[in-house]
């Protein structure tokens, strides 16, 4: 594995205190804030296990047992067909508010006076929930304008991939959202039984620290999204097309190469590949997330490994050899277009795309047939699959909501939170029969046209008790089973149970990596440029930030 683990034994706050493990790291530039906020120029290190102040968890029984059982949240379960819903509120709250939520969108937002809008909130009590949306496609960075300008209403949604585009989030966490601790601690399943029906690791996941240096300063900020583990992204291939080459699905690196190499013709207008940026350091047993790898009883970032060269020297090989769309530099086209109308043939995506590929094809919009590529590795090393469990994102609620506006908020949360064979997960989901969606001859909900361009909008609220593979029985089949083929091969997580904010310095020293990377793989910039790039990322924040996550790892793994 590219980041191996011995497992981690750290599951007490007190340990991060008695180590004195805290903000450390490169200098960098402070928040525009009023001068009561907390400020800090370095990252910080935030445990996320053995907090005594969480939602007790309490089982929210599922009304409908899965047909496939697995184990979440690396191998989640799946429905073969469509149950029967049952209600999981059956008396909701009489509520009157009115709240705006700023919420990422990619496409055209849909009209606010839909009726499925109206619908929803009337089933969740009479809660007005306005969604602002903004563009997805620059959401992580414009976002911090508003946060720190206290400019996105009553709750904003992050994705937690957003994260690392926000310098000393802690501290903005702390300094501009509600702290939910007091309303949240102990047995609310009374009021919110699907709440205490998320599990532990998801609220620990939400606490951030005013103190970083005091464990006792930790407190619950965010309602955490769904808790998703397993492979979140997939390379994928069109079947039909390599069958109509007479090629087989590649299982190596140097078979992939081998593949576009005989499907690709630049001078017809057809390319293997489109994207190859965040997938592809897998297939090289690089790591994820800030790039640290614990090798041979040190951290080591991966521009400084050989793989890092075997991997950018992969990605020019393509570009040199006419092999990838000559769009993908500036990246103005939309690559899922491309794959669709078989311009490419591998297209990197999240795990979604297969059910949206596939359900295009069931309603005769395009021809062809997708499936991920199973786990493949260069060099004849033994694959490495990106895939920790995490959740998805939160909902961050604004600090000058009242303690009734919070409850109510929560209680449109514990509303959302209902899983998958449900009324108010149908509802949620596929919105009114006959208007968003229709039942099909095997008794499966499927959405129109209006319903696939108005459903949605909601996710960013709560993550649910449990998520599930649902839809056509033949793709939930494929899912449960790829998931479980990847399971021995998903990277470890060397950073279990502790959140290690990396410093300002170290954000951007990275950044210009990753500029310098495309530099590289698009023949604007040579591979002997490498060396003199790993130097300026090491000597601008990269070297600095080594130690503090070298510290975070040893208390994680007692080394």
């Amino acid at each position: 594995m590219a980041t191996p683990s011995h497992g981690s034994i750290f599951r007490r706050r007190s340990l991060l205190k008695a180590a004195g493990l805290g903000a450390a790291g490169a200098a960098g530039l402070p928040l525009v804030s009023a001068c009561s906020d907390i400020q800090s120029s370095d990252g910080s290190t935030q445990v996320t296990e053995g907090f005594d102040f969480l939602p007790q968890y309490k089982e929210w029984p599922l009304p409908v047992e899965p047909d496939l059982v697995g184990e979440p949240p690396n191998h989640r379960s799946g429905f073969l067909s469509y149950p029967e819903p049952a209600q999981a509120i059956p008396e909701p709250p009489a509520n009157s508010g009115t709240y705006r939520i700023t919420v990422p969108t990619w496409g055209t937002p849909p009209p606010s006076d839909d009726s499925y809008f109206a619908a929803v909130q009337e089933a969740w009590g009479g809660t007005v929930i306005e969604l602002a949306h903004a563009d997805g496609n620059t959401y992580a960075e414009t976002s911090n304008q508003w946060i720190q300008a206290s400019e996105f209403g009553d709750g904003i949604h992050m994705f937690s991939w957003m994260l690392g585009s926000h310098p000393n989030f802690r501290e903005t966490v702390v300094n501009r959202f509600y702290d939910l601790t007091d309303i949240l601690t102990g047995d609310i399943s009374e009021r919110w039984p699907l709440l205490a029906g998320r599990v532990t690791e998801a609220w620990g996941k939400s606490v951030w620290s005013k103190d970083p240096e005091d464990p006792e300063s930790a407190r619950l900020y965010g309602i955490p999204g769904s808790l998703a583990g397993g492979p979140q992204n997939g390379m994928y291939v069109r079947t039909d097309l390599l069958e109509a080459a007479d090629l087989a699905v590649p299982t190596t690196v140097e078979e992939v190469l081998e593949v576009a190499r005989a499907w690709s013709d630049d001078a017809a207008g057809r390319w293997a590949f489109y994207g190859l940026d965040y997938l592809t350091p897998q297939w090289f047993g690089l790591a994820s997330g800030n790039g640290w790898a614990w090798i041979d009883g040190k951290l080591v970032h991966n521009c400084e490994r050989p793989e890092y060269t075997e991997w950018l020297e992969f990605r020019r090989t393509v570009w040199d050899e006419k092999l990838i769309h000559p769009d993908a530099p500036a990246a103005s086209l939309d690559p899922k277009e491309l794959h669709k109308a078989g311009t490419t043939l591998f297209h990197q995506d999240g795990m979604s795309y297969w059910g949206d590929y596939s359900g295009s094809v069931t309603r005769g919009e395009i021809e062809g047939a997708v499936v991920p590529l199973g786990p493949v590795a260069a060099g004849g090393r033994t694959p490495v699959v990106f895939g920790t469990a995490d959740v998805e994102g939160w909902l961050f609620l604004s600090k000058s909501l009242s303690v009734e506006q919070v409850e109510e908020i929560l209680d449109v949360a514990n509303f959302c939170a209902a899983p998958f064979g449900t009324i108010e997960n149908q509802l949620l989901d596929y919105g009114i029969e006959g208007d968003h969606f229709e039942f099909d001859a095997a008794g499966v909900p499927r959405t129109n046209d209006h319903g696939s361009a108005t459903i949605g909008g909601y996710y960013g609220i709560s993550g649910k008790v449990q998520t599930f593979h649902t839809g056509d029985p033949v793709l939930v089949q494929q899912r449960f089973d790829y998931d479980a083929s990847v399971l021995d091969h998903l990277e470890k997580d060397i950073f279990e149970g502790i959140r290690v904010e990396a410093p300002a310095a170290f954000i951007s020293a990275l950044q210009t990596l990753k500029d310098q990377e495309a530099d590289v793989v698009y023949g604007r910039s040579e591979i002997a440029d490498i060396p003199a790039m790993v130097d300026t990322f090491l000597s601008n924040g990269g070297e600095d930030a080594r130690a503090p996550f070298t510290d975070a790892y040893k208390i994680v793994n007692g080394e």
